[in-house]
Parts: C-alpha cells; structure tokens; sequence
C-alpha cells in the first residue's frame, strides 16, 4: 500500500510548473516516480509523468484526483527525470517537453511487437554443397541465399536473407519446398544477434593504443570524464571505440554509440555486431514494431550496446559505462525542434550524473570541443596518421572561374575532373561527387526581367525538380508547375540555374553511358531500408559513382573509392551564419576523407568559385589546426562561441508589425537589464530573419550573448513574465546551429 497520498505531476504543457493530485486509492498501488498518468487539467485529460510523491496536503483551493495509470507498469527511472530536468533549465524549454522526448512515440503507444520470419538449414553440410551445385546454374539466387545460410551458421532474418541474397520470397519458398531449408519465429531477442562468428580485435598502433589506454583507465576508474578523440580520417577511431566498448561490456555496463546521420547506421551496425551480440539499433527510420522491440530489449537488459541517431542518447541502459559521439562536430546532432538540445551536450550531462565516460571523435571537431580540450576541460588525444601508413589523398583545388564557359553551355564538372572520373573508372575504381545541394536547379529566373520563381508562402526561390517536373518549396514543401512563359514580362523562356544533385545524376548518364551512378539526399532516401540498399550496391560494385549530398560525406568506408569530387565548395561558405567557415571546411575535409582508404591511394578535386578562400586552402592542405587557430582568433574577437554563450530568440506570427513590435520591445527591455546581475548581455538586433518569411509567417531574430547561460537565463525568464503579444510566438533556442 502507497503511504503517499499525492503525487507531483509535470504535463506536457507549458505551465513553468509541476501540479499535484490525490492519489485515488484504486491506483495508490500502481503509481510511483516515473510512471505516466492521465490528469484532469482545466476542462481535458493529459498525459504527464509523475515525478513525486508526498504524504503533505498541497496549499491548493481545489485538488484533483488522479484519473489513470498508463503504459502497463512502464515507468522511467529516477535518474532519467533529473536528466530531462536539467535539459528543461539549460534549453529553456517546459519539463513536461523534455521529458517526452526520452519516449519513443511507439513506446508511449505500447505496440505489440511482431515476429520475425527467419530461415534456417535443415539438411546438413554435405547434403547442402550437393544442392548447390545443382542451382548454381539454375537458380543462382536461391544458390546464394542457400550459400549465405552455410556461411551464417545458423538461422537469418527472412528480410535480411532476401537482402543479402537478391533472393526473393517467392525463391526461398521454393527451397522450403525442396526440404533445404525451414521456416521459423524469431524471438526479439535473437533478433538483437547477428549468428555470424565473431572477428578478433586488430591490433592497435602505436596512437590508437595510446587513445585507448586514456579511455581505458577512466572506465576502470569509475567515474565522469571526457575525451575528445581527434583523428584524421582512416586513423581507425572506429577500432579505438569497439575494444573500449569491449572494456564497458565487460564489466557488466552499457554502451550507446551515437551517430550522426541514419545512412552511416547499416555499416556501423555490421561492423559492430561483427564484435558484439545484444546490439540494438533506434533511429526513426525504423517501423514503429522494430523500434519498440529494440527499445525494450534495451530496458530489460537484453541489450548492452546501443547504435542510434540523436534521440538514443536516451537508451535506457540502466548500467551505462560509455557513449561514443562519432562526427561529434555534425550539426545534426542538435534538435530543430522543441526540446531544441544538443546530443552531444545532452551525453555529456547524462554521463556526469551516472558517472560514465563520453568519448567524442572527429576528423575535424567542433571549435567547442577543440578549444575544451585545448584548455583541459576534456582530455585530449590525437591520431595523427591512417592505418597501414598510408597517405591523405592528395587535394587539387579547380577554379571554376575558368571554366564556367568552356566550349558549349556551362561545365558542370571542370576539364581536370572529368579527366580524373576517366582514369579511375576506366581501372575499374568508384567515384564519390559531393554537392550539398539537392534538386535540379537552385532557381528558375527569367533572363529579360530577371523574375525569379518564389514560394508563395516563404521568402524562399523554389527548386526545380525534373524528374517529376516540379518547382519546391524545401521550407512547406508546397510544389507547382514552373510557367512556360515569365508570369512578369511574359518572356518566352525561364533559364534554370545553379547546380543539385538530380542535375549532376543527369550530367554524369549522359557523359558516362557505361557506369552506373547512384543518388542519395533526401529526395531519393525516402523508405525505411533505402539507406541501407543504396549502401549495399555501392559496397557490392553494382554502381560506380555515387553522388550526394552531406549523407555521403562522412563516416562511409569504401576501399575501391579512389576518387572524391567536389562539385561546388561555396554552397554552405556564403550563408549568414557564424559557422559558415567551420561547416565548409568540416564538410570539404570529411568527403574528402572517403577518398584513398585502401591501398590504391586517392585524389580529390575541389570545385570553387573563391579557391583562395582560407577554409578551403586548410581543407585542402588537411591543416585543422591551422584553420582552428584562425577561426578562434575570429570568435575571440567578436565574442562568439566558444568564447561567449548565444541564445536565439525567434520571433514569429503572421503580421509582420506586431513581430517586428514585439521583438523591438523585448531587445529594449533586455538592454536596459543588462548588467543587472553584475552581468552584461549583448544584444544583436532585432532583425528580419535571413528567411524573412515561412508559411506566410514574418520572422524576426534577436541574438544574445553573454559570458555565462546563467546571464541570459535570468534575464529571459524575467522578460517572459510579461504578457506575450497576442499572434507572436517567441522561439528560445539555446546554442543556436540554424541562423536562417
């Protein structure tokens, strides 16, 4: 029996509060800390977690029952609710938000989990060679799958067989039939086990060893600490982090490996359960069932490794040893949406308080990182040459200037380029184009007026798509039909400009017949598994040249790549935002990185209109130092990041007066706050927003800065007392990665 007789409720509201309500005796068994409950507030039921209990009458007028239990005895643990409460104070948002985002949606609905459908052997070895000799010619297909079945061991998920096979269902019914093969249920569990024989570790160099005796030493300590491992790309970081997740698995903890990008989750998957059984996996790419199941094979301890996107920092390990932040420097790792945190600094908050070790790897990390360990706030280690010894890939940087009208039209890929996309091709080598730009054209203009087709309802030209012939909004994705004619001067023709990566996939059919190119950007990695097929051709040699945007530009290890092109380096170096030299040499010194990994070295080739632009010249030249000291000198000087803290305020709401209004009056109350608290705060603007418009919504930024979050906190939470103007949003953004 509960002698509690209240319980603290948080709802997903923004109330600034927690509320409380008697417990009814019916439920006074069931409730406890963590668990969510549906509560009366105002005249509707919500959903909430309760995050108390007490036995104290609370001071209310009236107090409300508790109206049910949810989710079957689900609960979080306490140590979750004081990571969501100190994620609510850092980000500035309602703790009710930042707790629902530790759920998974499938969970917090309590979906069954499904069978799997699985094939294994039913003949032995001898008898299998001999049908094997038969359907080599035959059925080559149901050949292989019959041959991965052998190699295996054991049994195979049906789909993953398929997969791997190129065999299809249809074909491996036809092996049922044939008593070769059974089918059977997997359990969840065994679908957390690849049934392949497990590889030994490598032996380390010199440097790796080094990394891994730091890392080492404070798991066996016991305690919090960081360790931002740099390394050039191919130094083997990945190694580094499987032997010490093999130190964690050891000793009875947990690891989560966050990575940045769902497309680098097929080949980090594989390689990690090619070292360790009991991995799950969650990003949103999964079906709600299979995030479900993975999610609780987690919380029950079937599961001690954990790869995932952003959202698995909140793996519910209950013993956690370690988390990996790989590419901890990749933009994609902070949320655009509410609560707007940062999964690496949301690991670094969850291993301070279960005293876990956080490693951080990157070719290039963010200046943050780099400056904390410059100064000892992280340990830092360095690995500073490519397994094997073997060399960066040499870097040509193109100027594009003399080359825009070469011969017929506009180049798209420069003389020496294509030059280069022959002699590897022509050995039979992959090629990877990079351009971080989807569609076809950036912008259809008209040449006699100079109109250029925008978005109704944003400040935003449309894109052009070809394939479907389209012109899209990337803001709403509202499409139309581009006019024949200039809807302005009803000139007879629109020009499409600039480049995308269906422009280039189109460019490089027609230059080169005889391969096979394949795109990937979020216009053609739409299903659940097109990640994966797109990787699984590339790896198998089925196409030669693969082309994409920044989805391809880390993280990816292909030997036989031998060449990196980059299309255009100005893409991302001429947005209005702080960071735009930082992303563009992190970007260009990444793509680059997927060149020369195997033993028949590599070449990239730079596109730019600005070759001598110092983010490029240190890309090419691999000097991330060099670049780093410069940037920092940049971001001293202005007070930036990681020398300063930024908050964002977006102001929205579709009268572009009252925006305007509402953000001059909250700059003008900030100033005259300023240094209140013995602090100052620097107030940047009001402004219209780069995108000035979206959803027929005016924008207005305002930029904070100060030494300490604490500053800019106090002072935000004062101003927000007073009463927002009635049709404007204010949006707090905390450590602010999108300035658009």
């Amino acid at each position: 029996m509960n002698s509690k007789q209240y319980a603290e409720v948080v709802v997903n509201a923004p109330l600034g509060k927690s509320l409380h309500y008697r417990i009814p005796d019916a439920l006074s068994n069931q409730i406890k800390i963590g668990r969510r409950v549906k509560v009366p507030l105002g005249k509707r039921l919500v959903g909430g977690y309760c995050v108390g209990l007490t036995s104290c009458a609370p001071v209310v007028k009236e107090i409300k029952d508790v109206v049910e239990v949810q989710d079957g005895g689900l609960s979080l643990r306490e140590g979750m609710l004081r990571l969501t409460q100190e994620i609510s104070k850092h980000y500035l948002c309602p703790w009710g938000v930042a707790i629902e985002a530790v759920l998974p949606s499938p969970v917090k609905r309590g979906l069954k989990t499904k069978k799997t459908k699985a094939l294994r052997l039913i003949k032995d070895k001898e008898a299998i060679l001999t049908e094997l000799a038969l359907l080599k010619k035959r059925a080559p297909r149901q050949a292989s799958a019959l041959s991965a079945l052998l190699e295996a061991g054991e049994g195979m998920a049906l789909k993953e067989l398929s997969q791997l096979s190129r065999c299809s269902p249809a074909g491996l019914q036809n092996l049922a039939r044939r008593r070769l093969v059974e089918f059977y249920d997997l359990s969840p569990q065994e679908t957390l086990w690849s049934g392949k024989p497990k590889s030994p570790p490598f032996i380390l160099t010199s440097e790796q060893q080094k990394a891994l005796d730091i890392i080492m030493t404070k798991l066996r300590e016991g305690g919090f600490g960081v360790v931002l491992l740099q390394g050039v790309t191919g130094s083997g970081k990945t190694e580094v982090y499987l032997q010490a997740i093999q130190e964690a698995v050891t000793q009875g903890l947990g690891a989560i490996v966050l990575v940045p990008e769902v497309s680098l989750t097929p080949q980090t998957v594989e390689r990690f359960q090619s070292r360790f059984d009991g991995v799950a996996v969650l990003h949103s790419y999964l079906s709600e069932a299979e995030h479900n199941s993975q999610w609780h094979a987690v919380a029950e301890g079937r599961a001690q490794v954990v790869i995932g996107a952003r959202s698995a920092v909140f793996a519910p390990l209950e013993r956690l040893g370690l988390i990996v932040v790989d590419e901890e420097h990749e933009t994609t790792y902070k949320q655009e949406n509410p609560p707007r945190y940062h999964a690496r600094d949301v690991a670094i908050m969850r291993a301070r308080q279960e005293g876990a070790v956080v490693v951080l790897g990157s070719a290039t990390p963010s200046l943050e990182s780099y400056f904390n360990a410059l100064t000892g706030k992280y340990e830092g280690v360095t690995l500073t040459k490519r397994i094997g010894d073997r060399p960066l890939p040499r870097v040509e940087i193109v100027d594009m200037k003399g080359e825009f009208h070469v011969g017929r039209g506009t180049r798209l890929l420069s003389r020496r380029l294509e030059h280069y996309m022959k002699q590897s091709l022509s050995k039979g080598e992959q090629v990877i184009l990079f351009l971080n730009r989807r569609g076809f054209s950036p912008f259809v203009s008209c040449p006699r007026c100079g109109f250029v087709l925008k978005c109704g309802r944003c400040d935003i030209a449309l894109t052009y798509h070809k394939k479907d012939h389209i012109a899209l909004c990337h803001y709403c994705h509202k499409d139309v039909s581009p006019p024949q004619d200039c809807p302005d001067c009803a000139g007879a023709k629109l020009n499409y400009f600039g480049l995308g990566t269906e422009r280039i996939e189109e460019e490089i059919r027609r230059s080169f017949p005889e391969y096979k190119p394949i795109r990937m950007d979020s216009d053609t990695m739409r299903g659940r598994k097109s990640h994966e097929k797109a990787f699984r051709t590339f790896q198998k040699g089925e196409a030669q040249i693969l082309i994409g945007t920044q989805m391809i530009a880390k993280g990816l290890d292909f030997p036989n790549v031998t060449l990196v092109g980059v299309i255009s380096a100005d893409t991302v170096l001429n947005l209005p935002d702080f960071r735009a030299c930082e992303r563009t040499f992190q970007l260009l010194a990444q793509v680059a990185g997927r060149a020369g990994r195997g033993p028949k070295g590599g070449r990239v080739v730079i596109q730019s209109f600005n070759p001598k632009q110092y983010a490029i010249l240190a890309a090419a030249a691999h000097d991330y130092h060099g670049f780093a000291q410069r940037e920092l000198e940049y971001r001293r000087a202005l007070g930036y990041p990681p020398f300063g803290c930024m908050v964002r305020v977006l102001f929205r709401g579709r009268k572009e007066g009252a925006v305007r209004e509402k953000a001059l009056e909250m700059a003008n109350t900030l100033k005259e706050m300023s240094g209140d608290n013995g602090q100052r705060i620097e107030v940047v603007g009001p402004a219209p927003a780069p995108i000035s418009r979206i959803r027929n919504m005016s924008r207005w930024n305002l930029i904070l800065k100060a030494r300490s979050y604490a500053a800019i906190t106090e002072a935000l939470e004062k101003v927000s007392r007073n009463k927002t103007s009635k049709g404007v949003r204010e949006i707090i953004d905390v450590d602010p990665y999108n300035m658009l």
